[in-house]
């Protein structure tokens, strides 16, 4: 940029992007200085180099802010574990984290787990199941409704597109 470029003579385009043809380099950065704007090397390797006159900062600055907005969340799958004779409290508990994993625009996978006799009573973990969609229907949708898989009973809730 400016007196940090070594080489001469430059190909030069101005602002509007119209090349002005090969200058000298003290000639093109003069040239710059009278439009208020600097003298920015774009292509070293071309012979002559290519050299472009632009307001430096405001580039920078532009390039700095699309390289954020294009940043997007990568959605990561979370999973709360429950038991068909988990306490009304802890259910509320774990909902209240459900919540805030789809309000951050993550997948929650909901577990109910099943051991010994539980299996019995497989109406009570779809009970259980059922009230924990009903809680979560406002925040999310079901991606894949409950499903019995051996010793456990899982659904997949998916953040509401907003």
């Amino acid at each position: 940029m400016n007196e940090q470029i070594r080489s001469s003579p430059v190909r030069v385009i101005d602002d509007e992007g119209n090349q002005l043809g090969i200058l000298a380099t003290k000639d093109a950065i003069a040239k710059a200085r009278e439009t208020g704007l600097d003298l920015v090397e774009v292509s070293p390797e071309s012979k002559p180099p290519v050299c472009r006159i632009m307001d430096f900062g405001k580039f920078k600055y532009d390039k700095n802010k699309r390289s954020h907005k294009n940043k997007s969340h990568a959605t990561k799958l979370k999973e709360i574990r429950l038991r068909p004779k988990t306490g009304q409290h802890d259910i509320d508990f774990k909902v209240k984290q459900a919540i805030m994993f789809l309000q951050h625009k993550d997948k929650v996978m909901v577990t109910v787990m099943f051991r010994g006799r539980e299996l019995a009573h497989i109406e009570e973990g779809h009970k259980v199941m059922e009230g924990i969609i009903e809680r979560l229907n406002e925040f999310g949708k079901i991606e894949s409704p409950p499903a019995q898989q051996a010793k456990r009973m899982t659904c997949m809730i998916s953040p509401k597109a907003s």
